[in-house]
């Protein structure tokens, strides 16, 4: 196949309409495979962070206007972010938006579910990496602190207040919290919860994937196949991730696979950090803008869109590079919580 028609081929067929927006690098955990321990975070000063008035008008006179109708926020944890429900009443309220979600650790969910649901947001990632509250305390780093209960409250709130649909990641760590798959796969059996696992990266975390590495999906999909069985499944969602159902039950389970199964090629998606890069990849800075500093020199809306369009025009090509290279192998110096995860 010609690679210049294959290029242009994805980029028709997948076009860029999705905006991740972390509104914070900080968190109130510190999981293994997003901080882990004796990791030195260098966090973006407050006054370095887009403002909401910054990223709403970065939304409506930037992206907005090239297409984005999309937006996911995200962190480090964005239920930490001050004026979030504020930020979220925002955005739900263009008239241009089509979807709004959030991915949160869900420790604040109890208190602000009925708040964000009320300011317009349906959609809610929750991270639950284990059902036993003693593994959860090892992966997100409690130090003595009980946090699982309260995430679990979160949950159940969340779901009562009738965000739809719910979804739950897990991010599965060999020999930490992979016996528990099956127990938590069950969780979408007799509520609408969407369960999703999602294979292990090397990205700020190189000792503890390259002691422990990473189970694939497929292994995870053969343990639920034997004990239930699996059927093609469907979720709303923007994102990469393969959905199945067992038979009978009235949620899915989803899988992510990015080291076993790479979908770069499939990606749809721009991330703006919390001090204002916009970068093309999670894993390729290539052609990164710093929206904030633009802004905050005079550069104008049209001026900064047209950068903006000139970075979407070679995402296709980054996007087929990283498909052909295999590139997300090796291990990387920043943290999730630096990149929006």
């Amino acid at each position: 196949m010609n690679r210049t028609w294959e290029i242009r081929h994805n980029s028709g067929m997948n076009q860029v309409d999705y905006l991740r927006i972390s509104l914070i690098d900080r968190c109130n955990f510190r999981c293994q495979y997003c901080m882990p321990e004796g990791t030195e975070i260098d966090y973006v000063l407050r006054q370095n962070f887009l403002t909401q008035e910054e990223l709403l008008t970065l939304l409506r006179g930037v992206f907005i206007p090239l297409g984005f109708t999309r937006f996911r926020l995200t962190g480090g944890e964005p239920l930490i972010r001050p004026g979030v429900v504020e930020i979220v009443r925002a955005i739900a309220s263009f008239p241009e938006t089509r979807d709004l979600s959030m991915t949160t650790n869900g420790f604040l969910l109890k208190l602000l579910a009925q708040d964000l649901y009320n300011a317009g947001l349906r959609r809610i990632n929750i991270s639950l990496d284990s059902l036993n509250p003693e593994v959860f305390e090892q992966i997100v780093g409690s130090r003595g602190r009980t946090r699982w209960q309260q995430v679990w409250d979160g949950i159940q709130e969340a779901y009562r207040v009738g965000f739809n649909p719910l979804k739950l990641n897990v991010v599965v760590i060999p020999g930490v919290n992979d016996q528990e798959v099956l127990d938590l796969a069950a969780l979408s059996i007799e509520r609408e919860w969407h369960v999703r696992f999602i294979e292990f990266m090397p990205i700020g975390n190189d000792h503890l994937f390259n002691d422990r590495g990473w189970v694939s999906s497929e292994e995870l999909r053969q343990r639920i196949r034997m004990r239930w069985g699996l059927t093609e499944g469907q979720v709303q969602g923007n994102g990469p991730a393969d959905v199945f159902q067992i038979p009978g039950a009235r949620g899915t389970v989803g899988f992510i696979s990015q080291m076993s199964e790479c979908f770069c090629d499939r990606c749809n998606r721009m991330r703006l950090s919390a001090d204002g890069w916009l970068r093309p990849c999670l894993l390729n800075e290539t052609g990164q803008i710093n929206l904030k500093t633009g802004l905050r020199s005079g550069i104008s809306l049209i001026n900064l869109r047209q950068q903006v369009r000139t970075l979407l025009a070679i995402k296709p090509e980054i996007n087929f590079k990283l498909r052909e290279s295999g590139a997300i192998t090796g291990t990387y110096s920043r943290t999730m919580s630096q990149i929006g995860g």
